[in-house]
């Protein structure tokens, strides 16, 4: 395990710690399981990006072919 020391200011240290003890974890817990939150998101975003890049339009128009084409239930319209 490495140790990292980051300068927070005052006011965001204040809250991590009220919320890592409302989750009943350490602060280290709490800002380790947000950075792999952060680290999972911008991962998944570079994985559609890349599957995006690939060029696969056909694939997606090929799926769409599937959906029937019938109204949308009352209530399920898209807003205009």
């Amino acid at each position: 395990m490495t140790a990292l020391t980051i300068r927070l200011p005052d006011s965001v240290h204040r809250k991590i710690k009220e919320l890592a003890a409302n989750d009943g974890v350490s602060v280290n817990q709490f800002i380790a399981s947000a950075a792999a939150e952060k680290m999972a998101s911008v991962m998944t975003l570079d994985y559609l990006r890349a599957e995006a890049a690939k060029g696969r339009r056909e694939d997606f128009l090929a799926v769409l072919n599937h959906v029937p084409g019938v109204l949308p239930a009352p209530g399920d319209e898209s807003p205009s």
